[in-house]
Order: structure tokens, then C-alpha cells, then sequence
């Protein structure tokens, strides 16, 4: 920002016509001052980097010349010609409103000519010394986030605290002593290739190499689990019995805006950024920044109290390269993001129950099961003992707790819920926090029974993790069922395949086609591998592709009507009626959502994919 001071004994100004499209609403179109300090004022395309810095100190400069020269009012004026990199109107203007909302609350007279106007003005300069100064306002680059040096502690199930290092774990607690030695102790994690990573290509989940790195694409199989899971979020976050507002918005958000700028700052280098019409954008972290700048604008009463918004956000993460890992850790990933506002603190740790209940009730659905990391400040600890006894009665198990430095987050306790994969090492799934900073930062507000405005806590969560990783934590349970002998596979409601039929030739491809058209009607997806190959090569590609039932159609089965049905997940065949295996099916998907497959039933219509290595 530059800026030329001029120490007037009179000034006046003028608007006169409109300098751009859109100029800002003038407060009064003329304007006459006497004794007064007059900064031009020009933003520049830098000061969007860190607009508040730059206003705070551009106030602190106009001040201290103003009380030098002993002015009486001072005059903050748009000025276009210092400069030729210029800031857009979206980051100039708040600039300048700061500059006066500071000026103002260190009770000086402050007047501010309107931006975007031609305006004819006449100056009559004092001509001592200090009369005519430049300033140029720079902030030093902003630092990266500091260390923050947090205390940990394992808590037992009656609320006892223990270091770390003296804790006496017991046999059934190997999952705790690997999330303890990786994040307390900062053990180094045993390399290798998770065995997960070769499942990916049978349902057509890679790296889109086009793109920026950690980017994923989905083919035909994968596309419709990814869709599956989304609508299986959705249908989880409703399960908790509040109203919940299914919402959708843009995913980049202009970092000029203070409440943007602020948030922003959380997260550091990991921010995307871009430049567009000379403006500076962030693409979203999460779903905070739309939902937040959207509920901004209700009209909300506590009898609304509690309610939640949801949306599965595209959001973006610049992680380190050497880090990424499909499925996992990715630049783009899906936050199934859901945001709940609470009447006060009181009512968000009675609906903290509730979700800390549902998040495990969906993992031991997969047969896994959490340890937890409760990030905390020592007050909230202190003051909510009770409340962390009844989180640790639903998980049954210790905790590590890691106490973080007070005032340093907008929340007040943050639960990270974590598997242990294949290869022993902690990885992060689901989380729910407890935010008390972010409904003022955003001006989020409700009116309360005595219609005062009351700033509700605000719940964060993602129940069953992002898209990508919960599909993560489906392929690693497969590992870890094949490392036990038994054959990995996915449950029945996500597999793309339900049911496989193979003719055993030609001649009774109808009959396949009929059966098919039975099971497609009650919503089971069927496909027939009519190709001209073997029955035990068809049966084997089927196998390798975790299809969940295999069926051969013969002349018996013709005949019969009764099937011989291969079971993946029982691992042995039996003999069945078409009604029979429609009634199976039915009553091991209840309770999750359907959807048809995208794919030609037939599979010599379906083309084969060259994986991307």
C-alpha cells in the first residue's frame, strides 16, 4: 500500500461520475474540512496477503503523522495513481473501512471519500516540513504456524490420568500402544506397501495423472461406490434425529473477507490458493466456509435450536507429495461435513453423545474399532470431567489425551477416531469438535427466549470420515480378512457386482437374461458374463473381482428352477430358488441405500480398463 499525507489547510472534494461498474455506495457525494491530514491512499494487489495487517498499520502510520502535525480531522482518500499493480475493489474497499473503523475507535474525526468515483478536490497545503510525506505499508510475510507444544496423558475408564511411558497396557490394548508410541511418542512408523493398494484397480480407483498430484478418479465400479458412500453419509447424519438442511455452495472463497482470512490462517501452507481478476482465492479446506457464510444469513430463532447443515464438499488440501496414499491421504478429497448448531455449550455435549455413540456404532458395523486421540484444553478438561467419562463408557477402552495450549483453536476439545491398518499404523478416520470461536467469526447468531442475540457453539463432525476414507477403511478390513485366510470382499450393499450369472453356452443365455431381469427388478445389481471362454475361467474372473454371489446356468438349473449359488462371504455353495436368493440379498443390504449400475449387463459390452500405474 502506498499512501501520500498531505497536511491541508482546507480540503474539499467532489464526486462526480462513476470510475468503475460497480463503485461503492458514496455516503455523501461532497465533503469540506479544515486542518486536515489527507492520506491518498492506493492498495495494492500484495496487501490482499494479509489485509487486516496492512490496515492496522496504515491506521497506525496515519495517526502518528496526525498527531505530529497537530491536524483536526483527518481525510482517508481513494487514490488510483501511486501505483500500477492495484488491488481489486473486493480487497481495497474493507482495507479502507478498517483503516476509518480504527482511525474512529482511537476517537479521531475521520472522513472517507467513496472508492471507484472520479471526484474533483482542492487542496490548500500548509508547507512546513511535515506537510508533504509518502508512506509505503508492508507487512513482513506471515509465519508459518509455530510449534504448538501440547501435553499428553492416557486416561483410563475411571478417569484416571498416566504418562505415557508408565502406563501398563493390557493384552486387548495393542491398538492403544500404536496410537500412543506414533503421536506421543513419535515412534518411527515400520514402512511398506499396504496389500490395499491392489484392490483399488478391481473397482477402477486410481491416481488421474492429468491432474495435480493426489488427485483420484473413479471409473464405472468406482464411481458408483464413491456415490453409494455419499448417499450412505447422508443418510447416517439424519439418523441422529435432529432437522438437518442438506446445502451446496461454491468450494473457493475470497481471502480479503476477514471471517475467510481468518479461518484461513488455521491452516497454513496446506491452503490451495489461486489468482482470479486480481483477486486472491482459497479453495476450501472443508465445508466451514460455505456453510458457515451461508447460515450467516438466516433469520434463526432458538425454537430452530438445535439444527444442522450438511454437504458432501469437494475440498483440498496441499499435502506434502512424499505423503500422499490413495484413498487416504489426498489433495482433493469429499468431506461428508456436517455442522451443528447448538443452543450453549450444555446442549453441544448432549448432541456430542449422540455422535460420538453413532461414529462408533458405524465402525463396529465393519467389524473395526477406534482408538481415540480427545485433543483438549486443561480447563475444558477440568470443568467437563463427567462428560469425558460418559465419551470413554461408549468406547469401552483408555484414551490418549493431548492437552493443547488454551485460546490457540476455536475449539474447545477435538476427538480424532483412528484404525490401525495392516501394517500397524495409526490412521485417522472419523472426528467430531466442539467449536465455540467460529459463530462470532462469522456472525452466526440466533435470538434467545429474551430476544437477545445469543453466538451458538458449533459442532463439527464427519461421522463416517471422508468419502475416500472410509472406503479406505472397507479395503485395509479386507487385508486384514485375508491376512486371517478368509477371502477379502466388500460388504453387499457397496458391491458394484451383487450377482454374477454365467451360461454355461450360448444356448442358455435367455434363461440368464430372464433371471436377470427378475433380480434387476428388485433392485439387486446383475450382470451376465456372456463371453465366449470357459465356465472355470468365468467362475475365476468372477472370484478375482470379489463378486459377492456366482451363479452357473445350466440344463439342471433350467429345468429345476433351483440354483447353485456360489457365496463369497460364506465361502461354500448352496442350492437355492431365484425368490430365495432375492430375499437373502434383500435382508443383507436393509437399512442402505440402492443404486443401479451405469455398466451394460452383458460382459462382452464392457470395455477393459488399462489401470494407471
Amino acid at each position: 500500500m502506498r499512501m501520500l499525507l498531505i497536511h491541508a489547510d482546507e480540503f474539499s472534494y467532489e464526486v462526480k461520475s462513476k470510475a468503475i461498474p460497480e463503485p461503492e455506495e458514496p455516503k455523501s457525494f461532497k465533503a469540506f474540512v479544515k486542518n486536515a491530514l489527507v492520506a491518498f491512499c492506493t492498495i495494492e494487489k500484495n496487501d490482499e496477503k494479509n489485509p487486516e495487517a496492512i490496515a492496522f498499520k496504515a491506521a497506525e502510520n496515519i495517526i502518528d503523522v496526525f498527531n505530529k502535525v497537530k491536524a483536526e480531522n483527518i481525510v482517508i482518500y481513494p487514490y488510483a495513481h501511486l501505483s500500477s499493480d492495484l488491488a481489486s475493489k473486493e480487497v481495497a474497499i474493507p482495507i479502507l473501512e478498517n483503516i476509518e473503523r480504527k482511525i474512529n475507535e482511537e476517537g479521531f474525526k475521520v472522513y472517507r471519500s467513496p472508492f471507484g468515483w472520479y471526484k474533483s478536490f482542492n487542496l490548500n497545503c500548509k508547507g512546513h516540513p511535515l506537510s508533504e510525506l509518502s508512506r509505503t505499508i508492508t507487512v513482513e510475510k506471515e509465519e508459518g504456524a509455530a510449534e504448538i507444544k501440547t501435553e499428553y496423558a492416557i486416561m483410563d475408564l475411571n478417569g484416571n490420568l498416566h504418562h505415557p511411558l508408565e502406563y501398563n497396557y493390557k493384552p486387548e490394548e495393542t491398538d492403544l500402544k500404536a496410537l500412543v508410541e506414533k503421536e506421543a511418542l513419535k515412534k518411527e512408523l515400520i514402512g511398506g506397501k499396504p496389500k490395499f493398494l491392489d484392490y483399488c484397480s478391481k473397482f477402477s480407483i486410481e491416481w488421474e495423472p492429468y491432474s495435480d498430484i493426489g488427485h483420484m478418479r473413479y471409473g464405472p465400479e468406482g464411481g458408483l461406490i464413491f456415490d453409494l458412500i455419499s448417499e450412505y453419509a447422508w443418510q447416517v447424519a439424519n439418523s441422529l434425529e435432529i432437522p438437518i438442511f442438506s446445502v451446496k455452495g461454491t468450494n473457493m472463497f475470497n481471502v480479503a473477507e476477514p471471517p475467510v482470512k481468518e479461518h484461513a490462517k488455521l491452516f497454513g501452507e496446506k491452503l490451495y490458493e489461486i489468482k482470479v481478476d486480481e483477486k486472491t482465492l482459497i479453495l476450501r479446506y472443508a465445508a466451514c466456509h460455505q456453510q458457515f457464510a451461508m447460515v450467516k444469513d438466516w433469520i434463526i430463532s432458538h425454537k430452530q435450536m438445535p439444527f444442522g447443515t450438511f454437504e458432501v464438499a469437494d475440498s483440498y488440501r496441499l499435502e506434502k507429495s512424499g505423503e500422499l496414499l490413495l484413498c487416504f491421504r489426498v489433495r482433493k478429497l469429499h468431506m461428508p461435513d456436517l455442522h451443528i448448531y447448538c443452543k450453549d455449550l450444555e446442549n453441544a455435549k448432549e448432541i456430542s453423545l449422540k455422535i460420538h455413540e453413532k461414529i462408533y456404532e458405524e465402525i463396529r458395523k465393519l467389524g473395526r474399532e477406534y482408538v481415540s486421540i480427545y485433543n483438549i484444553t486443561k480447563k475444558f478438561f477440568n470443568e467437563n470431567k463427567s462428560f469425558l467419562l460418559k465419551l470413554l463408557s461408549i468406547e469401552k477402552k483408555p484414551v490418549l489425551i493431548n492437552f493443547v495450549p488454551e485460546g490457540r483453536f476455536y475449539w474447545v476439545i477435538n476427538v480424532e477416531y483412528t484404525i490401525i491398518d495392516e501394517l500397524n499404523r495409526p490412521r485417522e478416520i472419523a472426528t467430531f469438535q466442539i467449536d465455540v470461536g467460529n459463530s462470532k467469526r462469522f456472525g452466526i447468531h440466533y435470538i434467545d427466549e429474551k430476544g437477545e442475540k445469543v453466538y451458538p457453539p458449533i459442532i463439527h463432525t464427519a461421522l463416517i470420515g471422508t468419502i475416500e476414507r472410509y472406503l479406505f477403511t472397507l479395503l485395509d478390513s479386507a487385508s486384514k480378512k485375508e491376512a486371517e485366510g478368509l477371502k477379502p470382499s466388500l460388504p453387499l450393499w457397496l458391491s458394484p457386482t451383487q450377482v454374477r450369472l454365467i451360461p454355461i453356452n450360448q444356448s442358455y443365455l435367455p434363461e440368464a437374461l430372464n433371471l436377470a431381469e427378475k433380480l434387476k427388478s428388485a433392485l439387486i445389481r446383475v450382470d451376465i458374463d456372456d463371453r465366449e471362454d470357459t465356465v472355470p475361467k468365468k467362475v475365476l474372473l468372477a472370484e478375482k473381482e470379489w463378486i459377492p454371489y456366482i451363479l452357473v446356468i445350466g440344463k439342471k438349473e433350467v429345468e429345476t428352477g433351483k440354483l447353485t449359488v456360489r457365496v463369497r462371504e460364506e465361502e461354500k455353495q448352496k442350492i437355492m430358488l431365484i425368490e430365495d436368493l432375492i430375499a437373502e440379498i434383500k435382508s443383507k443390504t436393509k437399512g442402505y441405500p440402492f443404486k443401479p449400475s451405469t455398466l451394460p449387463m452383458l460382459l462382452s459390452k464392457k470395455p477393459v480398463y488399462k489401470m494407471v500405474k
